[in-house]
């Protein structure tokens, strides 16, 4: 992914998900070999992340396991930092099933309170295991607040806090609220004694609650 798509925003309380942005002829039809080749070449990544660290991918190795030349990887994620960010995007997709249209108290049908504190505790746990992706794909501290699937959170989270509190500064309470479950403040937290994923979701839920008894 050479460039980060925009999420969806059908409609002011309506929530968008990262989703691939397609390949097309100069007629408009999706180029069926170069959406294959992308989705090869995004495989490859995957398999060279979980072998060798997301920290330590390059699009070298990434050429050599999946078979293709590296202007190909180029081609297709412009950089090493586009490649990490389509891995990243990939991973945010289960998160994102779960938020949008997963079972309650995650997904719809819960009342907005349930749904915020089950979304920082899925947040903890997902982000734990994919930690390494998110560290290596997020380095430049101004540019994660600008990635598709940081939007996406956003959005999901302005939602709920319009619903739980119309007066509310949504964006900027949404802002709030999401740095609470930073990638870096997390595992900074999660290094000092006495301090475990639990007692995080315990923290997110007082933090949830007091905002919005």
């Amino acid at each position: 992914m050479s460039a980060s798509p925009s999420p969806r925003n059908a409609a002011p309380d309506s929530e968008g998900s990262v989703l691939s942005p397609p390949l097309l002829h100069e007629h408009g039809r999706q180029r069926a070999d170069a959406v294959r080749n992308r989705a090869r070449v995004l495989d490859a990544a995957m398999r060279v992340a979980a072998r060798d660290g997301a920290s330590n991918l390059t699009m070298d190795a990434v050429a050599t396991e999946a078979s293709v030349g590296k202007g190909t990887v180029f081609r297709h994620f412009g950089d090493r930092t586009g490649l990490l960010t389509a891995l990243l995007d990939r991973a945010e997709r289960t998160l994102q099933e779960g938020f949008l249209s997963g079972p309650p108290p995650l997904g719809p049908g819960a009342e907005p309170r349930q749904r915020l504190i089950a979304f920082g505790s899925a947040v903890l746990h997902h982000e734990q295991q994919h930690r390494d992706l998110y560290v290596a794909a997020v380095t430049d501290p101004h540019r994660k607040f600008s990635v598709p699937a940081q939007r996406v959170r956003h959005t999901h989270v302005t939602m709920l806090v319009r619903r739980l509190d119309p007066n509310a500064d949504q964006d900027l309470l949404a802002h709030t609220l999401l740095g609470f479950l930073d990638t870096a403040l997390v595992n900074h937290l999660l290094g000092a004694p006495g301090i475990d994923l639990f007692r995080l979701e315990r923290g997110w839920s007082d933090l949830v609650t007091r905002l919005f008894p």
